[in-house]
Parts: structure tokens; C-alpha cells; sequence
């Protein structure tokens, strides 16, 4: 929910659609423009749909760079095409090198209250960045700009994640977040809390 939540208030704000066509971020690769089978899920997910009954396996083109499978964070260099092994359970979903994706907690609307903490999974193997927005998912305070955002800056060769509420933001009744870190797919892991000062992690 808050990557989808992001990435639908980034559509609001600059009508960058949420599910995007390969060549809007790779306009420079032949191959991924021509692929109409494949789309990005926001800045960071590559989905590989399966449309066939029966598909056992799904042959998909990887754009440049470094990508991890979303299910087994089993990395894979990209620029080239690959054949997944699919079942009704498994799509392939691909993240890129660099990626910083919020996660949870789990809720089944916008308003529950938990206690679960947020939990962020780096991506490796390049910088990158994520913007994260949120809201008190109820009401419609967000147009009097009553909403918060916050940056995550990964540095790849320092090994670190930096933290920090983004201009504009106005801190909610409840700004502090317990949050959970974890390093894609060395399962390396930490936990802070995010209260509004900038917070810098390094593993």
C-alpha cells in the first residue's frame, strides 16, 4: 500500500501513469520499446503479466542494469531476455538495483490502526531514491495540504539510507514511525524511528 499510494499521489501531481509502458523510462533501448507485454509498475517494479492458461514458464526482456526477482530477490543482469517459471501463484515481478520500496504494515483500508511497523527494502547494486507520501486516509485534508512526505536516499557505495521529511510536507497528528530496514537480498536488517529528523542507516 504506501508504494501504491506514492506512486498514485505522483499521478495526481504530475499525471505520470501508474502503470507505465517500458519505453517511458528506457526510450533508448530498442528492445523495451518495442515490448508491449510488459509494464512498469511506478519508477521501480517491472511486471510480466501471464496471459496464457496453462503457461508454465514466461519468457520477458530485462531493460540495462541490474534487477532482483521480487519473489526470491535472486539477482539478474538485465539487457537481455529471460524465461521465468510461473504458476498461478508466481507473476514475474522485477525490481531494479537502486530501489527503495515501502512495504506495510498490512491493512485491509486506508484508516486501520495497527501497530505494525513500516518496513523499507533496499534494492543494491546502484543509488536511488523514493519518495514516499501519506495521509490520514480518511478525510480530504490532503487538499489543504495537510499531508507528509518523506525522501529515502540510498548511496550505494556508502551503504547508506538516508531519511528526511521533503519540503511541503506538514506533519501529521502522529508523525512518529517505528520502521524496519532491510537490505535486498543479504537479509540484512535494521530498525529506527522516524520522527520527522532526518535519520541516516548505514549497513
Amino acid at each position: 500500500m504506501p508504494y501504491l499510494y506514492s506512486v498514485v499521489r505522483e499521478a495526481h501531481d504530475t499525471g505520470m501513469p501508474i502503470m507505465r509502458a517500458l519505453w517511458l523510462h528506457y526510450p533508448d533501448d530498442p528492445r523495451a520499446v518495442e515490448r508491449s507485454d510488459e509494464y512498469m509498475w511506478g519508477p521501480d517494479i517491472l511486471v510480466a503479466p501471464v496471459t496464457e492458461k496453462g503457461t508454465a514458464s514466461r519468457k520477458l526482456y530485462v531493460p540495462r542494469g541490474l534487477w532482483y526477482d521480487f519473489w526470491t530477490a535472486a539477482p539478474v543482469e538485465g539487457g537481455r531476455e529471460i524465461v521465468r517459471a510461473v504458476d498461478l501463484a508466481t507473476m514475474p515481478i522485477y525490481v531494479r538495483a537502486g530501489a527503495v520500496v515501502p512495504f506495510g504494515p498490512v491493512k485491509q483500508y486506508t484508516e486501520e490502526i495497527t501497530d505494525d511497523p513500516l518496513a523499507i527494502r533496499v534494492y543494491p547494486g546502484a543509488d536511488g531514491s523514493f519518495l514516499m507520501y501519506e495521509d490520514d486516509g480518511i478525510t480530504f485534508d490532503y487538499e489543504r495540504e495537510e499531508f507528509i512526505r518523506v525522501k529515502f536516499d540510498w548511496s550505494d557505495r556508502s551503504r547508506r539510507l538516508r531519511m528526511a521529511l521533503a519540503g511541503g510536507s506538514r506533519p501529521l497528528p502522529s508523525l512518529m514511525r517505528r520502521i524496519n530496514i532491510e537490505i535486498a537480498p543479504e537479509g540484512l536488517s535494521r530498525s529506527v524511528v522516524f520522527d520527522g529528523k532526518p535519520v541516516e542507516v548505514t549497513f
